[in-house]
């Protein structure tokens, strides 16, 4: 079987991303929305490679992903763009979330932040996560959905799950960070949880109007 095929008749996704936390994330989170899918990382596809990001918003990097993602492996991609925004840095790092520092790692990135705001006080650390969802099929209209999730920057890094800026946020109406929290947990309040099943409703249609596309 190629790798463009499908598993037992079900349609074979590629998520338009090597991180495998994130990917891992996507893959439960249409599975909970009821989507039978074969969802697959990037990572299976080490000669394709991902376009730089040079949307001025989320939603534009999303779907710039997925429309090369989709005519790179010849069946449909999910994928999305994603990041912190923080009131008090004027929306920093935002679309630059990926790359903000020099490091190069999640600890770096995180850190970074929490030294930025080190002199602000607990009423000022508001911030949120943002995503934008999208799907394609080679040479089909891009489907894109959002979410957000508002909270604040915690005084200290805790917990061990997730990844990125979750030992950092605090979500609204929690005690605990992101990464406290069970996957569960993350998933029913998240950004990508919600823009994503905002995502699965159209990527169901789109399906139930014939709209399977390759795989």
């Amino acid at each position: 079987m190629s790798r463009q095929g499908a598993v037992r008749g079900r349609q074979r996704v590629v998520v338009a991303s090597r991180n495998r936390g994130k990917a891992g994330e996507i893959a439960g989170i249409l599975g909970d929305e009821g989507l039978d899918l074969e969802v697959v990382s990037l990572a299976g596809f080490p000669e394709v490679e991902l376009p730089p990001e040079t949307g001025e918003t989320f939603a534009e990097n999303a779907v710039a992903k997925v429309r090369w993602v989709a005519g790179a492996v010849g069946c449909a991609a999910v994928g999305d763009d994603s990041g912190l925004e923080v009131d008090a840095l004027g929306g920093t790092p935002g679309i630059f979330s990926a790359r903000f520092g020099t490091s190069g790692t999640d600890e770096g990135r995180y850190r970074k932040v929490l030294g930025l705001l080190r002199e602000e006080p607990a009423a000022r650390r508001h911030a949120r996560f943002r995503c934008a969802a999208a799907y394609a099929t080679p040479g089909s209209e891009v489907l894109v959905a959002e979410g957000t999730c508002e909270g604040t920057i915690a005084l200290q890094p805790a917990g061990c799950g997730g990844f990125g800026y979750d030992p950092i946020f605090v979500p609204e109406g929690e005690t605990r960070t992101m990464a406290q929290l069970t996957p569960e947990e993350k998933h029913a309040i998240s950004h990508r949880g919600r823009a994503f099943r905002e995502l699965a409703k159209l990527i169901r249609k789109h399906l139930g109007a014939g709209g399977a596309g390759s795989g």
